[in-house]
């Protein structure tokens, strides 16, 4: 017989004050001016955390001022920490560099985890982004069995991703989700840490149409909410559920519990990275209203010859906005994007090539591929033992209030412009390849 020992994780962007508006007719009446409001708030906030007693809670917000984060609120922190200290367990915060205004918290029961490194990723990029990462490893074993009890290890991470005012910022949003794929894959590697899964929890700021979201399910992540609810990639099941109205007042599904488990396939970092921004390439031509024609005849720009040289290529990409932001792409990135354009090495590309890897690719394609003979729902006798890992399925996902699961705001939901997702991962065994 074998018992298991369930896992349940809880991301919520807690509205800051300083936005949530009191009254419609006045809109400078903000939750901020008075104490009373933003604390009784803050305290249903945290009693629903606590009634939902998750294992590991992962929390965003916004500032509540321009000159002070959320985290630097002494009385705001103190009601957080003191409440889920006294419930018993152990946080972290991180606020924004620069005193921009995001602020992160994660915290972990103390009788489900212990915490083995915990690291802060500062990006200092456009906005000033952050993110936490904590390696921990369970206190009681996950699964029991008759011959092996496991102490698993995982790796969450926690963030908030810059919002998209506009599509020039598709690839600063990008390039924070690569270098935290990257932090991820750089501390496995130095640490020489078995496979084990990874939880990314947050508020990405993006939708499942989004360049992110293909980007992560290029690289094996499920979305566990959409996992639990057997909702697919396709455009019918983008809008199935929502779970933020935004300060334009439109509603969205941005909040994500994403999981990867040691069996699932993975491409190479960069190639997955390379093939993201080849289609944001793509998509800001076809938002220009170029066909595939006038889109070869920009990026080949005063070529004289019928091909893309490497000039005319970098000076589309800085037109595009690629390479003009701040934080946007630099002469090395630019210049590995040219080399996997130019599939030939001849140094040019031309429309064959264009077509290939930039217009008619569809990037965007995963293979949901498990690797070696086992999987999630279980494998052969004979596959368990020499490659096997620790890994999670998807029991459960609620978003709060109901409403939000059928893509819908109630007006009367007054927690925050954000639906809080649990998930619960049950324990399971699987085999996998190191291909």
């Amino acid at each position: 017989m074998i018992s298991e020992r369930c896992v349940s994780c809880t991301t919520f962007n807690i509205f800051a004050p300083i936005y949530k508006r009191l009254g419609e007719k006045d809109q400078s009446c903000r939750e901020s001016q008075y104490r009373a409001y933003w604390q009784s708030r803050n305290q249903s906030i945290i009693d629903r955390l606590l009634g939902d007693r998750s294992s590991i809670i992962c929390l965003q917000a916004r500032s509540l001022s321009l000159l002070e984060v959320w985290l630097g609120n002494e009385e705001l922190v103190g009601m957080y920490e003191k409440r889920l200290g006294d419930a018993g367990y152990i946080s972290f915060k991180l606020a924004r560099t620069n005193n921009r205004g995001d602020g992160l918290l994660t915290a972990v029961r103390r009788d489900h985890f212990r915490i083995i490194n915990y690291r802060e990723l500062l990006f200092n990029d456009f906005g000033d982004r952050v993110a936490q990462l904590l390696h921990v490893e369970s206190v009681v074993p996950l699964l029991q069995g008759p011959n092996s009890n496991i102490h698993a290890q995982i790796i969450i991470v926690n963030t908030h991703l810059l919002f998209p005012h506009d599509s020039s910022l598709c690839i600063v949003r990008l390039q924070q989700v690569y270098k935290i794929l990257l932090y991820i894959e750089t501390y496995q590697k130095e640490h020489n840490l078995s496979p084990m899964p990874i939880v990314l929890c947050g508020d990405w700021n993006g939708s499942k149409r989004g360049h992110v979201y293909k980007f992560l399910r290029s690289q094996g992540f499920v979305s566990s909410y959409d996992t639990a609810h057997h909702y697919t990639d396709s455009d019918a099941d983008c809008h199935k559920w929502v779970s933020h109205r935004n300060h334009r007042g439109n509603i969205c599904g941005v909040d994500f519990i994403w999981l990867l488990n040691p069996n699932m396939y993975r491409k190479p970092l960069r190639t997955s990275w390379s093939e993201a921004v080849f289609g944001i390439i793509k998509y800001l031509l076809q938002a220009a209203s170029l066909t595939n024609d006038d889109a070869f005849a920009f990026l080949k720009a005063d070529s004289l010859g019928d091909y893309i040289t490497y000039s005319g290529f970098c000076r589309a990409l800085h037109q595009l906005g690629i390479t003009s932001q701040p934080d946007g792409l630099g002469p090395e990135d630019a210049k590995d994007l040219w080399f996997q354009a130019d599939i030939d090495g001849n140094g040019v590309v031309n429309y064959e090539e264009f077509m290939k890897l930039i217009w008619s690719r569809k990037w965007s394609e995963h293979p949901n591929q498990i690797l070696g003979p086992g999987n999630e729902r279980g494998g052969s006798a004979t596959s368990i033992g020499k490659h096997q890992a620790f890994g999670f399925s998807v029991k459960d996902a609620v978003l709060f209030p109901p409403e939000v699961e059928k893509g819908m705001w109630p007006e009367d939901y007054s927690l925050s412009d954000h639906a809080p997702l649990t998930v619960v991962f049950s324990p399971v065994r699987m085999s996998y390849s190191q291909s």
